[in-house]
């Protein structure tokens, strides 16, 4: 999710701030700050050198393995409980300004380039039905959508928004990469 989606949605949120002068910008930035690795506690769960460590750390983060370090959101609780799939089709040469429009969206959190029935998928979040109709006539107003197919998830009984360390860990001792 950018910072841009979850400032947005984090700001229609109902929630009650015992702090009135506290903005979603400056909470997201405090999480982001809060949210990286303390290197010193890594390196003694791992009975590694900080050193080393850090470097590998340093490693990851320059070949883009590692992208963040940010919050990890869970928008059901922010008021957001309706979770869509929608598959778009684009018309041909209008690929670029339907995007454009898409990622204008706070509700479209995930655009992929797709192949099978259609050219473009993506996740989209709503507090409720009819949120998400108007999520949906949003995206069809968008310059080149022809059709759209949108499928919600009824349950989420494996949920890896953001790839879980463990499961990399474990892709990566079985491929043997890295």
């Amino acid at each position: 999710m950018t910072r841009q989606h979850f400032l947005n949605i984090l700001s229609r949120a109902s929630y009650h701030s015992p702090m009135p002068l506290l903005e979603p910008a400056h909470l997201f930035d405090a999480l982001s700050a809060l949210t990286r690795p303390n290197v010193l506690e890594m390196s003694r769960r791992l009975g590694a050198a900080r050193n080393t460590v850090q470097a590998r750390l340093d490693r990851l983060q320059e070949q883009g393995a590692i992208a963040g370090y940010g919050p990890v959101v869970d928008l059901r609780s922010l008021g957001f409980p309706v979770l869509g799939f929608m598959t778009l089709e684009i018309a041909q040469g209008q690929e670029a300004p339907a995007i454009a429009v898409l990622a204008g969206i706070p509700e479209v959190l995930e655009v992929h380039k797709i192949t099978g029935p259609g050219d473009l998928m993506c996740r989209v979040v709503a507090r409720h039905n009819d949120h998400l109709h108007a999520v949906v006539e949003a995206v069809l107003a968008a310059p080149g959508v022809v059709r759209t197919t949108t499928s919600l998830a009824l349950n989420s009984p494996v949920l890896r928004v953001h790839a879980d360390a463990d499961a990399v860990g474990q892709l990566i001792d079985r491929d043997g990469n890295q």
